[in-house]
């Protein structure tokens, strides 16, 4: 083997920077932090290294935030400040509960319609062992509140001790709205209770509102329609909306970032002048993986990467390696094996879709593999890292 044979595929590093505030110039301070970065780690930049950024900095940069009372303002707008189907909403604390304070200022009532077993992103309200035992059809069946607590009792999230189902009723009331509960999985269940519905769904409100506007509804939005405009010179997501927001304080927001495009060039064009390479960017979210042992779904954002450049489009084209070694090449070894599998990812050639070699790699996005290692990389606690430099992602065993 050729001694000057890289050893080392895919390296991610998390970056520090200086905490972000509102007005500052990112695109600078990511592009000074990566070069400082290399030269004090001694490692140098590549083309086709992909600088990630969360979309926390970016957000927080643009001074994207809301008030609750910018919420309920918006809500008692657009849904007249009456009574409200609130359906589908997913259980947290940091997600959702600032939210639905101001969705509950908004209105005079809130009929709460809560997903079983879990939410969307895997939260569990119950145990599938509880509801074959008692013979419920959680496709079909609407449970009141007695009804759930007679099955259920108590259930509080395994991670955070908390009883959602209390959490969120007491939230509602203390913001001054009336509350009723039920839990369904059918969007149409709410319209026994309110032809005005906001869906709360992420990735599955597209079909939701389809669902709802064919069973009658008179008002149909989904947290993707609140705050798509400045409300008080609020903040605001023109595609997202409350989507993708974050808490900030007890009575705060953060929303996802905006107008994303061309900070991402900014920061491409500032390496290229500094480096001479071409660097591809990216803005980051909630990484796309499901914890095994909690069943959590981890994509509560409504896309994994906001913004990106163009190098960054598309999907992996990837032959398995182990594959070639148990099947085409099964009687080579050594130097001979190493020959005739470069030659074979030397030779590959257009879409692999459908080549039994190519079975078992990922066929995601780009950007959602690359943004789910970030995330992984990054944490969502205090490693200080919301910049990620990943090298050598698109290296292959010939490389």
């Amino acid at each position: 083997m050729n001694q000057n044979t890289r050893k080392v595929g895919t390296v991610s590093r998390g970056i520090r920077c200086p905490i972000i505030r509102k007005g500052d110039d990112l695109a600078k301070i990511v592009t000074d932090s990566v070069l400082e970065a290399a030269e004090s780690e001694g490692f140098t930049i590549r083309d086709r290294d992909v600088i990630s950024v969360t979309e926390s900095i970016v957000a927080r940069s643009q001074g994207n935030y809301a008030s609750v009372d910018d919420i309920a303002a918006d809500v008692k707008t657009k849904f007249g400040g009456q009574t409200i189907g609130v359906i589908f909403p997913i259980l947290s604390r940091n997600r959702f509960a600032i939210c639905l304070k101001g969705i509950a200022m908004g209105a005079k009532k809130i009929v709460l319609m809560l997903s079983y077993p879990s939410d969307e992103v895997g939260n569990h309200l119950a145990t599938w062992d509880l509801i074959d035992a008692a013979g419920i059809n959680p496709y079909s069946d609407v449970l009141t509140l007695e009804r759930y607590r007679e099955i259920f009792g108590i259930q509080k999230l395994e991670f955070t001790g908390v009883d959602y189902v209390q959490y969120y009723a007491d939230l509602i009331r203390e913001c001054g709205a009336d509350v009723e509960i039920i839990f369904a999985n059918n969007a149409k269940a709410i319209l026994d209770y309110t032809d005005s519905v906001l869906t709360c769904d992420i990735h599955t409100r597209a079909r939701s509102k389809r669902l709802l506007k064919e069973g009658g509804a008179k008002m149909v939005l989904g947290l993707d329609d609140i705050l798509t405009s400045p409300v008080n010179g609020s903040g605001y997501n023109e595609k997202y909306g409350l989507l993708g927001s974050n808490k900030s304080t007890e009575t705060s927001v953060k929303l996802f970032p905006r107008d994303c495009r061309p900070f991402v060039l900014d920061v491409q064009e500032r390496i290229m002048n500094a480096t001479g390479k071409h660097v591809e960017v990216m803005i980051y979210g909630d990484g796309a993986f499901k914890d095994p042992k909690g069943k959590i779904w981890e994509l509560a954002d409504p896309v994994v990467s906001p913004a990106f450049t163009d190098g960054l489009i598309g999907t992996p084209n990837e032959l398995k390696l182990k594959y070639l070694a148990d099947n085409d090449f099964k009687n080579l070894s050594g130097d001979a094996l190493k020959e005739a599998i470069s030659n074979s990812i030397k030779a590959k050639d257009g879409s692999l879709v459908g080549n039994m070699a190519a079975q078992g790699t990922t066929p995601r996005q780009l950007t959602d593999l690359i943004g789910s290692l970030c995330d992984l990389t990054s944490g969502s606690g205090d490693k200080g890292t919301p910049i990620v430099l990943v090298q050598g992602y698109f290296d292959n065993y010939t490389n």
